[in-house]
This record gives C-alpha cells, structure tokens and sequence, in this order.
C-alpha cells in the first residue's frame, strides 16, 4: 500500500512539474518543473526497484543534464524582470506547509518500503540492481555495449574532425 502511496504522490509532482516546464514563461522556472519531473522519475524508478537507473537518472540526467541546461539558459541571459508584485497573499506560509505535509506523507508511506539490503546474489529481489544489470551489460550483451561504445567513439572523432576541418575550409573561403 505504501508504494501505491508514494507512486501517486509522486506521479503527481512529475506531472505538475512537466506542466510547469511547459507552461512557464520564465526559462528558468521551466528548467525547475523539469528538474521536479526528472527528480520524481528517479523516485518512482525506486519504487520499481531499478536503483540503477534511478541512480544513472539522478546523476546524469538531473545533474548533468539540467547544469548544462541552465548554463544556456544564462548564457542566452533571462534579464527581464519578474514581476514580483503579483504573489498570493501568505505564499510562503502556504509553501512551507504543503512541502512539511508532502515530506511527512513520504516519510509515512516510505516507511516500510525502505531498501536496507538485498539478500542471495541470485535472488529474484535483485532484478534491477547495479550487479543483475551489469551481468546482463558485460556477459550477454558484451559484444552490442563494445560495438555502441567504438560507434560512439567514432562519431565524437568525426565530429571533432568535421568541426576542425570544416572551420580550415571556412577560413581559406574567407581569404578568397
């Protein structure tokens, strides 16, 4: 029942932050709706008991990902004001009780559902983990994760060369 608790709560912030990406006017308030959406994905990649993806999606994707997104965000420059005038009257009262209900309700529901362990390494509870995965990566698919790593590689060289030689070309053009 717990999971069902936390996958609904947090079902709804991803789907609330996915409507604020969309709907803000602000780039930067559309960068954190989709931080939320990233952040509640890796919640409920918890709930499936993919702790490795949870973990790829938290460290890559809201890390990594959401830093270079605001980097272009404030490298293209958000310089207009906000109107600040226009807030809810006790916005932050409101705030600060919506966030103390919605970590007490995660506390409550997350209460039985903690992870603090696994059991044999060929149990069926391990289906998901960093050690079922990487069995699968690098002993049945050893030979398509090689030939993806050396297609990936070949592809940054190319782009690197392409990038390299095309701006030779431009400048010889130039000179013409």
């Amino acid at each position: 029942m717990s999971e069902v608790i936390v996958f609904v709560i947090f079902a709804a912030v991803a789907l609330v932050g996915a409507i604020s990406m969309v709907s803000a006017r602000n780039p930067v308030y559309s960068a954190m709706g989709l931080l939320s959406t990233m952040f509640s994905l890796a919640v409920l990649y918890v709930v499936l008991d993919a702790h490795l993806v949870a973990a790829v999606q938290v460290i890559i994707y809201a890390g990594a990902v959401m830093t270079l997104f605001l980097f272009v965000i404030m490298l293209i420059g958000v310089d207009k004001a906000d109107a600040y005038g226009r807030q809810v009257p006790a916005q932050r009262i409101m705030t600060f009780v919506v966030a103390i209900g919605f970590f007490a309700a995660i506390a409550l529901a997350a209460r039985s559902a903690w992870i603090t362990g696994s059991g044999a390494f060929g149990d069926p509870e391990m289906n998901g983990t960093i050690e079922a995965v990487s069995d699968e990566l690098f002993g049945t698919w050893t030979i398509v994760f090689l030939s993806t790593v050396m297609l990936l590689t070949i592809a940054a060289v190319g782009t690197i060369a392409l990038a390299y030689f095309g701006a030779e070309v431009e400048d010889e053009e130039a000179l013409l």
